[in-house]
């Protein structure tokens, strides 16, 4: 009786952890599946990313303000494509094992995955304002630049390196408080460097146009003469 009794437990037990073990294997094979898709995905979007940024030179305008030089100081090169093209992949790669573990009923694991991916994107956002930045101060230097010099302005490069400087310290403002880094303290130096970048501009266009403007004058004075 006592060896029926035992059977019984046994067999129930048995059947119990095959039931479980059945009901598990579909949420397991789902879960690589969705880990596998999401991996795909993600690789694909860092090699198109990672080429799209590699097209617009980024690179060459980082150079140039001698960002290469303090990367290999700490053992690091140059590659602002992969860069931005790993961020991508690791957002993907995060959100579908989120979405794994979820099959798998994995929820305390995903509390810490979900803070995670939300500040993923604040990152790429960052990565991108100063990759934006990158392309745009120097195009900007090369257009003050030119005008100032086809208008003879002997400060053309104090006002195409305001220019510069001005549009990537806002976009290293911009990027900081994008990853919430101290925000109403970089709205007050936001605010007062705006303040700085007037008087600043206004001065170098001041005594480096004073020049041009009595030589425009003089011209416009002999042009009414003549007439």
């Amino acid at each position: 009786m006592v060896l029926e009794t035992w059977s019984e437990v046994l067999a129930a037990s048995f059947q119990e952890l095959w039931f479980g073990i059945m009901g598990f294997l579909p949420k397991l094979m789902l879960s690589i599946i969705i880990l596998i898709a999401g991996w795909v995905i993600a690789v694909t979007l860092d090699k198109g990313v990672a080429r799209v940024i590699r097209i617009f030179k980024v690179d060459k305008a980082l150079q140039s303000l001698d960002v290469e030089k303090y990367l290999e100081k700490g053992g690091f090169r140059l590659d602002s494509g992969a860069f931005i093209g790993g961020l991508v992949k690791w957002f993907f790669t995060i959100a579908f094992l989120v979405a794994a573990l979820d099959v798998l009923g994995l929820t305390q694991v995903n509390v810490f995955l979900q803070q995670i991916i939300a500040y993923l994107p604040s990152v790429i956002v960052a990565a991108f304002i100063l990759v934006a930045a990158a392309l745009i101060a120097n195009a900007a230097y090369r257009i003050v630049i030119g005008s100032a010099r086809g208008a003879d302005l002997p400060s053309s490069g104090l006002l195409a390196g305001i220019a510069k400087w001005s549009i990537w310290i806002f976009a290293i403002l911009a990027a900081l408080y994008q990853l919430g880094i101290a925000g109403p303290l970089i709205q007050t130096i936001f605010t007062g460097f705006v303040a700085m970048v007037v008087i600043a501009g206004g001065l170098a266009f001041g005594l480096g146009g004073k020049d041009a403007a009595a030589r425009y004058l003089e011209k416009l004075k002999q042009d009414i003469s003549s007439h």
